[in-house]
């Protein structure tokens, strides 16, 4: 696939100036941070010296008081409390962190997850019966509910209660519930609007804690689940989510909860937990029970208090991840040859697939690997109880809830953000729906948004690739969107000491104005990249053809020994 490479904005010299001289880097690292919203000394120190007491407090968000009254009144009243959440890894570690935090205070707690088959994604009529019944009169529903409002009015009948924890954007009616915390309400003042679910329910444990006397300290060992949940869901890694993110992973790496520990040891990670171990190790595992068999398995595993039962769990949530993987590639596979029929009959900006016989579970893993091949906001569905359902997955910079939105008339319900949605429509309505939303993108899309873009921090020269300038910039950590790992763009060089590794990965070193380079250039899944046969990638290099190259700057051990490594993210050559 081509990529646009895109430089990110150059500040004005006199504030690249300012700052490199406030705080001693550097006009790279000083473009880089402004790049960042860093541009004075105090703003520097707080980003690179994270603090809990950077927190906003809990109480700026609307209903937050209400809530935590409520939760207050039902364990004075000795009412019993469900905490329901959604199947996915921000649900599941929602679910996990308020369930631990309440039994930690109270008895007469437990957890309900719906469902993704017999019951669909949110509240469930289903659930809240099976609240009313079971005497709960009190639900505090995480990671979903925004939208949920003849589920919540069916609640209030039947005599329950509902607390809404959610993060996905509302719509014109909010649910009756006794406290609605989203900070994507339109009246809501609290100044952070990116959370995850899970740190939702970390905002209302922490007013809780506030409110009764109970030691923040009391709070960290939640943050590894907060940590997982940021990572998972992809929400931008800026402001209150770094500095969650960040003492989530310390948690992660030095003290992680068994469930957390056995996890990691069935992913086989040894070196310091990430957030990209999370997103490709760690949280396909949680993800995997919800997605074929029921997430319960997830929260079980979470909430364990024991390794030895928590590794037992995790082999069985790895096992059930294998066969995750299996049905995955099937139905890329598939997805992949509807696709390639289609694009010799006509030119499309979407993609949108329906096959009855898809797994549900794995549609949002299809619709991503179809972004990655074809590039173009994308909807694969399944049919799952006479209804045709689907997970949506778009582009840099395209909304796709929006675009969905627009096609309303044809949904049965839809929900989720910018960047990924679900939605449910009738079988028939399938190709009408396909029609509509092709025009709809089409209307919005630019050209731009067609092709997969990197952005570009700087120009290097590999003189300057060294371990100071390297150690400034693991502090910027933890990378992820909207903080993205920092890429540079080395130009006019050219190859030696080129390898294949297993047929299908690269491993060469560079030579800029007659310097062979120390670090090492890995080139991942580059072997087999080619215009025509005579010109792949591995001919260029070994013709000492010039190129340029985007690269990320990578720590390696090996025989206790580091070393400096460069990612490369492209190639391109004269």
């Amino acid at each position: 696939m081509e990529y646009v490479w895109k430089q990110k904005p150059k500040a004005s010299q006199s504030a690249i100036e300012k700052l490199g001289k406030e705080i001693n880097v550097n006009p790279i690292l000083a473009n880089m941070l402004i790049n960042r919203g860093v541009e004075t000394f105090d703003q520097a120190k707080d980003y690179f010296r994270p603090n809990l007491s950077q927190l906003h407090s809990p109480f700026l968000m609307q209903d937050m008081d209400k809530a935590v009254d409520r939760i207050h009144q039902a364990i004075q009243s000795e009412e019993k409390i469900l905490v329901y959440g959604d199947y996915d890894v921000d649900g599941t570690t929602a679910v996990a962190l308020m369930y631990s935090f309440l039994k930690g205070i109270y008895t007469d707690v437990d957890f309900y997850i719906p469902d993704r088959y017999k019951e669909g994604y949110g509240i469930s009529e289903k659930g809240v019966r099976f609240a009313a019944e079971s005497g709960f009169t009190l639900v505090i529903a995480l990671d979903c509910g925004i939208k949920a409002i003849d589920k919540v009015a069916l609640a209030s009948e039947l005599g329950v209660d509902f607390i809404i924890c959610d993060h996905h954007t509302p719509g014109e009616t909010l649910p009756a519930a006794i406290a609605v915390l989203d900070s994507k309400r339109e009246d809501c003042a609290y100044p952070y609007k990116e959370l995850s679910g899970c740190g939702v329910g970390f905002k209302l444990i922490q007013a809780y804690a506030k409110s009764h006397g109970i030691e923040e300290s009391r709070l960290y060992p939640y943050l590894d689940l907060v940590a997982v949940s940021i990572a998972a869901d992809i929400v931008p890694i800026t402001g209150e989510n770094r500095i969650l993110a960040f003492f989530g992973l310390d948690r992660i790496n030095n003290n992680p909860r068994p469930g957390l520990k056995a996890l990691i040891i069935q992913a086989k990670v040894e070196k310091e937990i990430q957030i990209s171990d999370i997103v490709f190790k760690i949280g396909p595992r949680i993800n995997a029970s919800g997605r074929l068999e029921h997430a319960q398995a997830s929260v079980e595993l979470l909430i364990s208090s024991n390794l030895d039962e928590a590794i037992e769990r995790a082999k069985l949530v790895d096992e059930v991840n294998a066969t995750r993987r299996n049905f995955d590639e099937n139905i890329t596979k598939e997805a992949f040859e509807m696709l390639a029929e289609r694009e010799m009959q006509a030119e499309w900006n979407s993609t949108v697939l329906f096959k009855e016989d898809w797994h549900k579970g794995v549609i949002g893993i299809v619709a991503s690997r179809c972004i990655e091949k074809y590039y173009r906001p994308t909807i694969i569905l399944t049919e799952s109880n006479n209804k045709a359902t689907g997970s949506a997955r778009s582009v840099v910079d395209f909304d796709i809830y929006e675009a969905i939105a627009e096609c309303a008339d044809l949904l049965d319900q839809f929900g989720g953000h910018k960047y990924a949605a679900g939605l449910t429509l009738s079988v028939d309505k399938v190709p009408a729906f396909q029609a509509k939303f092709e025009q709809v993108v089409k209307s919005r899309i630019e050209a731009i948004h067609l092709k997969p873009v990197i952005e570009v921090d700087d120009e290097l020269i590999l003189d300057q690739i060294n371990y100071r300038f390297y150690n400034i910039l693991k502090q910027m950590a933890p990378f992820g969107p909207g903080n993205t790992e920092p890429v540079f763009r080395i130009s006019n060089v050219y190859a030696e000491d080129v390898t294949v590794l297993k047929d299908k990965h690269l491993r060469f070193k560079i030579v800029q104005d007659g310097q062979l380079t120390t670090p090492v250039c890995l080139g991942f899944g580059m072997a087999d990249r080619a215009k025509d046969p005579d010109l792949t990638t591995v001919n260029m290099l070994r013709g000492r053809m010039r190129f340029d190259i985007l690269a990320e700057i990578r720590e390696n051990f090996f025989r206790d020994k580091s070393s400096l490594q460069l990612y490369i993210k492209d190639i391109k050559f004269d």
